[in-house]
């Protein structure tokens, strides 16, 4: 008795651990501090699960389990040190997908030792459950690792994109839920080939859910991924009786999908046109650029005299600054530009970026102040009255056709009406589209000028430009 209390005092800490970190995670002053509690919280955790009665019984199990966590440590710190800024979409895209396979690798092999006799047939409840994890945890696999090399750019949106391939889904994922329940009747009776049979179908579905999903909807995707990647681990647990996995599947679960709910809300969809893989296809817009519409470029000396005597500015990054890392050359210009008088804010994107937050941790990490980042509406509100709109890097959450080009893919996506402010400047390499690729009226209107380049290049020279006044 005392054995298995102490072992539930780890879990029941390690939990604690896990919500108290979570809780900190709301906020970058304590985002580091809950993210180390967190871990502390998976430590013990794996502490109480390495002296349970299951894994200590077979002296063998030590053996193979530390080295299966020497390995993954390995492996997490050498790709948590030299993974880059600009690489962290995929590398969450990754690890949303490593959560899936481990889920329905689990789930599999329960499956199969009951369709083998090797154990004793599963209760109705436990069986489906299997089934379920086995489902959710294909799917977040295949979908996790196909838009990982979407994000990557080792493929692009229409590569495998057949016609109708929203409905070859639909119809893909019923014939799935039809045979999980047949194999539910079924029982230990259905055998190993269909329980194959539909691992293969669920590995597929994850993959085809992904495929017709446009760039501008990856954030997303990849919330949404990691809401499943939860629920598998959820399911996992509960196949084993394990209370830690069962919370921390609840919570990654939980926050998942509440983050990916607010992030339909921001693009102005539904859940369910979502979870039916409804969304985001890339494509042209139905009214496109007049081909003689000429873009107007603006000078380095002209701009940083223009900023350096305006009263308020509004920078909206996006991922063009991740790729340059110009996080830190944009502060700079922000501290020069506040220590002349002008009111310097950022307006971020729910969806800027490949991921959920993306704009804010690379801000947080040029030291930013919180309270400078405006969320959508309040930096729409702020646009009204900005002498200045610069734009580093971002695109299609500045593109004016969300809202009046009914023919665009991101047509009634609520986006950053920049074109509100007095001036607008475009820092961007060329006059390619973004990454969900269709082109930017923004260009050519008539407030905005464009400065080409490198964003953390002409960032610098803008430093000097103003350093020099």
């Amino acid at each position: 008795m005392a054995y298995d209390f102490f072992i539930n005092l780890g879990y029941l800490v390690g939990a604690i651990a896990f919500v108290w970190g979570l809780r900190l995670l709301s906020s970058p002053d304590t985002a580091r501090r809950g993210n180390i509690l967190a871990g502390i919280g998976m430590g013990l955790a794996i502490l109480s699960a390495l002296f349970t009665r299951e894994i200590a019984a077979p002296s063998n199990n030590y053996a193979w389990i530390l080295g299966g966590m020497v390995v993954g440590g390995v492996v997490g710190g050498f790709a948590a040190k030299k993974v880059k800024m600009t690489d962290m979409p995929q590398m969450v895209s990754i690890f949303n997908g490593l959560g899936g396979a481990c889920a329905v690798l689990l789930a599999s092999v329960e499956l199969f030792l009951m369709y083998k006799g090797t154990t004793a047939p599963a209760s109705n409840g436990q069986l489906g459950i299997i089934l379920g994890t086995v489902l959710i945890g294909g799917i977040t696999f295949t979908g996790s690792m196909l838009a990982y090399t979407k994000l990557h750019g080792s493929i692009w949106d229409n590569t495998f994109v057949l016609p109708k391939h929203n409905l070859i889904n639909n119809i893909l994922l019923v014939g799935l839920l039809a045979f999980a329940v047949y194999l539910f009747i079924l029982g230990s009776a259905a055998g190993t080939t269909l329980g194959i049979l539909f691992l293969a179908l669920a590995l597929i579905y994850g993959a085809s859910f992904v495929i017709p999903i446009g760039g501008a909807d990856m954030p997303v995707v990849i919330s949404l991924l990691n809401s499943f990647s939860g629920l598998s681990a959820a399911a996992a647990g509960l196949i084993y009786g394990n209370n830690m996995m069962l919370v921390g599947g609840i919570l990654v679960g939980a926050s998942g999908t509440i983050l990916t709910v607010l992030m339909c809300e921001a693009m102005n969809r539904s859940l369910l046109n979502v979870l039916i893989g409804g969304f985001g296809g890339g494509g042209a817009s139905a009214k496109g650029a007049d081909g003689e519409q000429i873009a107007k470029e603006v000078s380095l000396s002209d701009a940083a005299i223009q900023l350096f005597y305006s009263q308020s500015v509004v920078v909206i990054p996006g991922y063009g600054l991740a790729v340059a890392q110009a996080q830190k050359i944009v502060k700079e210009v922000d501290d020069l530009l506040s220590a002349n008088g002008v009111e310097v804010r950022y307006g971020i994107h729910p969806v800027a970026g490949r991921m959920p937050g993306h704009m804010n941790v690379l801000l947080a990490e040029a030291d930013v102040p919180y309270d400078k980042l405006l969320d959508l509406d309040d930096a729409n509100n702020a646009l009204k009255s900005a002498d200045f709109a610069i734009i580093v890097g971002a695109n299609d959450v500045v593109n004016p056709a969300a809202l009046d080009d009914p023919g665009s893919p991101i047509y009634g996506m609520p986006v950053l009406e920049v074109w509100n402010a007095k001036h607008v400047i475009v820092l961007k390499r060329s006059m390619n589209p973004g990454y969900a690729g269709i082109q930017n009226p923004l260009f050519f209107h008539d407030k905005n000028r464009m400065l080409f380049g490198d964003a953390k290049d002409t960032m610098t020279k803008l430093a000097s430009e103003l350093k020099g006044m």
